[in-house]
């Protein structure tokens, strides 16, 4: 029995009303929380009023793609720009051996930094689209016990519009136990797509997660068809939908008729705010500042009854040239960009957005609480309240897993420089 005296828990991430942080005393038996009490002097390890709070769930991510920048940056930093580098880069480089030294990388640093759960994109293009799922299931299996892996298919228009192709990628997610996703926006036959994505899903019996609307177009309206055909179809499986920008441009009742019906359809929203501001409205035109910075309304989309979350997205790829699969710099940099972090009652709510409420979205078992009976993953802190934690890059946090401190080292770039040759 270990026992943690005078840790300052935020009682939001703990389940209770409120948005104080509680200072208390957290017991640890058996790599779980045996129990949580108001603050008492005794012995233990004295955490002086730090922060603690539970380990990551990172629900949007790109496993495959990570730590490709070095070899194939985005020539201009745009959209277009980063999908035809990316293209090229899968064709010349993605052999089995290339993605799972990448995925081993970026999973390290993950764990490293405090992450206990994450959902990743898979690139399955056909007919290239089974080895990095078979990466995939290897990874899953070694990591497990430290983090959990979920994958979810990625492909573009052309084949959301294909049933049958759609169909062949369904058929190999199904068999590595996945979800079934792709991402499409501004398309003239988004309406058709989304039609076929849900029967496909209901027919093979897969969860959906899209890529919908990652562009400023406010006439992009992928979430609305999304919502639309779920309701039509009475879809039973878990839909979520990430980036969701347009709603950000488009004018107020148009954004909250899409809203209503995204309620009314079940389908959570994952916002990726760091990668959103790199690509969108970005132009050759050096003499430009950009405007519009597609971040989706997280504040009118709870408001509305919609499940959010936020995430890491793309590390080092021609998506988004940084980032480090760090749950805290994606919490810091949300609550710049989004600016939840007013009133200041409220802001620990949010901080559940790359915690309890991503996991229950994710459906993990790793359910990112601080609870009696759940695992002692947790994060501590020197920081005290919501400004020290944020104002800084906690470079010190102390990781426990199971109750035991890890080695929170992170993995060399110089790891990689021979894939970079390559």
């Amino acid at each position: 029995m270990e026992t943690l005296r005078d840790a300052g828990i935020p009682s939001a991430l703990m389940g209770r009303p409120g948005g104080g942080i509680e200072r208390v005393d957290i017991a640890i038996d058996g790599g779980r929380i045996a129990s949580i009490a108001p603050h008492q002097p005794g012995p233990g390890r004295d955490l002086d009023g730090g922060l603690v709070l539970p380990a990551f769930a990172d629900i949007h991510t790109h496993l495959d793609k990570g730590h490709i920048w070095p070899r194939k940056p985005n020539p201009d930093g745009s959209f277009m720009g980063a999908l035809n580098a990316v293209d090229a880069d899968r064709i010349a480089h993605w052999s089995p051996a290339d993605v799972e030294r990448r995925m081993e990388f970026l999973l390290r640093t993950a764990y490293a930094h405090g992450t206990a759960a994450i959902r990743t994109h898979l690139d399955s293009v056909p007919p290239d689209h089974e080895p990095v799922w078979e990466v995939f299931s290897t990874m899953r299996e070694r990591w497990a016990g430290r983090i959990e892996l979920q994958a979810v298919s990625l492909v573009g228009p052309d084949v959301l519009l294909d049933p049958a192709a759609l169909s062949e990628v369904a058929r190999v997610t199904k068999a590595h136990h996945g979800i079934l996703g792709g991402a499409i926006a501004s398309h003239p036959l988004s309406a058709a797509a989304m039609r076929n994505l849900v029967e496909v899903a209901g027919a093979v019996g897969l969860d959906i997660d899209l890529h919908a609307d990652e562009t400023t177009d406010p006439g992009s309206s992928v979430l609305l068809h999304l919502a639309e055909a779920v309701l039509a179809s009475g879809f039973e499986g878990k839909v979520v939908a990430g980036h969701c920008c347009s709603l950000s441009v488009q004018d107020e009742a148009v954004a909250a008729t899409t809203i209503a019906k995204v309620a009314e359809a079940n389908i959570a929203i994952v916002s990726l705010p760091m990668c959103n501001m790199y690509l969108q409205d970005r132009t050759t035109d050096r003499h430009r500042t950009p405007r519009l910075r597609g971040v989706a309304p997280l504040r009118e989309l709870r408001a509305g009854g919609v499940r959010v979350a936020i995430g890491s997205d793309n590390v080092r790829d021609p998506f988004y040239a940084y980032g480090d699969l760090d749950g805290l710099e994606v919490l810091r940099e949300a609550a710049r960009i989004a600016h939840f972090d007013h009133p200041q009652s409220e802001a620990w709510g949010w901080a559940r957005t790359i915690g309890a409420d991503a996991a229950a979205i994710a459906g993990f078992d790793y359910a990112a609480e601080i609870k009696p009976g759940a695992p002692a993953d947790l994060l501590l802190f020197r920081a005290r309240n919501w400004t020290e934690l944020l104002a800084r890059a906690q470079s010190d946090r102390v990781v426990l897993r199971a109750g035991r401190q890890i080695d929170t080292t992170l993995p060399d770039y110089r790891e990689l420089d021979d894939l970079m040759e390559a």
